[in-house]
C-alpha cells in the first residue's frame, strides 16, 4: 500500500521552511519505526540551506494509515532557538501536512505518457553535462509535465519522473474527489494555522 504525504510551509517565512525539513525527518523516523518505507519523491528548495518550501513523501507498507492518521492537519513547532532571526520574538511556526492516496494505475495508460531526455545541470562532474541523463515525463491528456535529474542514470531518472508524474495525477484525482478549487500539492497558500494535530518544541 502506498500513500503520499505532503508537508508545506504555506509560503511562510524561512522558519516555516526549516520546520518542513524537521517534520519530514520526524515522519520518516516514525515510518521506519512502524516498519514502513518513506521516500522523498519531490521537494521545493527553500530560501536557505536546510529549508524547503514543501516536500512530498511516498510512504509504502502494510498499513500506511497508522502513520498518516496522526499527521493530517497543521503541525506546530515551538522554537527554542532561531538561528535565522535570533532577535525575532515569534516562537510558533506552523506547517501543513496533507495525505492522499495514489491514483489507480489502471486509470493511466502508458501510451498517454511521453518521455524526453535532456541534459542535467548542476553538480556531478563533466559526465552530467555531456550525457542526457535527465528525463521529462509528460501526461498527454492533461499536459502535466515533470522533470527528474536527481540521479546519475537515465533509467533511474525515468523511474523517478514516472513516480513524480503519478504523484501529481494522484493529487488531481484527490482534488476532484474532494471538490477543492486547488490541487492538493498546491496547498501552500491555504495553510490553516491553529489547532495543531501535533506540537514540537526544539531548536530550528
Amino acid at each position: 500500500m502506498k500513500t503520499y504525504i505532503q508537508i508545506t510551509s504555506g509560503r511562510g517565512p524561512v522558519e516555516c521552511c526549516r520546520v518542513v525539513v524537521l517534520v519530514m525527518q520526524k515522519i520518516i523516523s516514525q515510518a521506519k519505526a512502524l516498519g514502513l518505507e518513506a521516500t522523498m519523491v519531490e521537494h521545493e528548495d527553500g530560501p536557505q540551506d536546510g529549508c524547503m518550501f514543501s516536500a512530498t513523501l511516498a510512504v509504502e507498507g502494510e498499513d500506511t494509515g497508522i502513520l498518516t492518521s496522526g499527521w493530517e492537519g497543521p503541525v506546530l513547532w515551538v522554537a527554542q532557538k532561531n538561528p535565522f532571526r535570533p532577535w525575532h520574538r515569534r516562537k510558533n511556526w506552523f506547517v501543513g501536512v496533507h495525505a492522499f492516496k495514489p491514483l489507480e494505475t489502471s486509470k493511466v495508460s502508458e501510451r498517454d505518457i511521453a518521455y524526453d531526455t535532456l541534459r542535467a545541470s548542476g553538480p556531478g562532474g563533466q559526465n552530467v553535462n555531456k550525457v542526457e541523463t535527465a528525463v521529462r515525463a509528460t501526461h498527454r491528456p492533461t499536459g502535466i509535465s515533470v522533470v527528474a535529474s536527481d540521479l546519475r542514470s537515465q533509467s533511474q531518472n525515468k523511474r523517478l519522473a514516472l513516480e513524480r508524474l503519478m504523484m501529481k495525477l494522484s493529487a488531481m484525482e484527490e482534488d476532484r474527489r474532494q471538490c477543492q478549487t486547488r490541487e492538493v500539492w498546491m496547498n501552500h497558500n491555504t495553510l490553516q494555522r491553529g489547532n495543531p494535530v501535533k506540537t514540537f518544541k526544539g531548536d530550528l
